[in-house]
């Protein structure tokens, strides 16, 4: 697949999806010495910097669009601004974009917090957003712990372009009858030491496995 990364920081969604074969086609990020480092892991990719300025009918065509967009505004460790918080308006650049670019799939990612702020209403947005854009969305938050020695949850949310052929990805574990941790063991094309992986290169599998 043809792959658009967007807030991409240093490029783990991008790692992930090229290590499984996809073709990233173009990025976004606005932090200049991420996107330093993003350029030289990914020197062949055009880089896109400030995500509001991106005119859609511009960037190269895309089955699928990533995005960690900004968290510091759901997070328990921030202010909570929300979509107060000019961060928190950033999903709406994902909704802009996706409007007119329609790709197939949408791989989200944020903190957990994403599910409580503002007493739910915050996620009802955006979940509602992305039905009326036609994208039918799952979701589960993962705890990297399962992954790697540290427990850091976020939330993973994937939208399909209603009308597509798909099979259902999001919750692990209850599709599969086992555990968060046990899943790890369930792509057989996966060595031990990718287990130790980060758990955007888990998503990234599995979207290659069952998508």
């Amino acid at each position: 697949m043809k792959c658009f990364s967007l807030f991409s920081g240093i490029g783990g969604f991008d790692l992930a999806l090229t290590r499984q074969g996809h073709e990233i086609v173009g990025a976004c990020e606005i932090d200049r010495n991420a996107r330093q480092i993003y350029e030289r892991h990914f020197p062949t990719v055009k880089v896109w910097g400030d995500a509001t300025k991106i005119n859609p009918a511009e960037l190269p065509d895309f089955d699928l669009l990533c995005a960690g967009f900004p968290c510091q505004s759901f997070s328990i460790a921030g202010k909570g601004g929300g979509f107060d918080d000019a961060r928190g308006t950033m999903f709406f650049e994902i909704a802009r974009i996706s409007k007119e670019k329609r790709p197939k799939i949408l791989l989200l990612e944020n903190v957990a917090g994403l599910l409580t702020h503002d007493k739910g209403e915050t996620f009802r947005t955006i979940i509602s957003t992305l039905d009326e854009l036609g994208y039918d969305a799952e979701w589960q938050v993962l705890d990297s712990r399962h992954f790697v020695p540290q427990a850091r949850k976020r939330i993973f949310i994937i939208g399909h372009l209603r009308g597509q052929p798909r099979k259902q990805i999001l919750p692990i574990g209850e599709i599969y009858g086992v555990s968060e941790k046990e899943f790890a063991t369930y792509i057989p094309s996966l060595t031990a030491s990718d287990y130790k992986g980060p758990s955007k290169q888990r998503i990234a599998n599995i979207i290659v496995e069952e998508g």
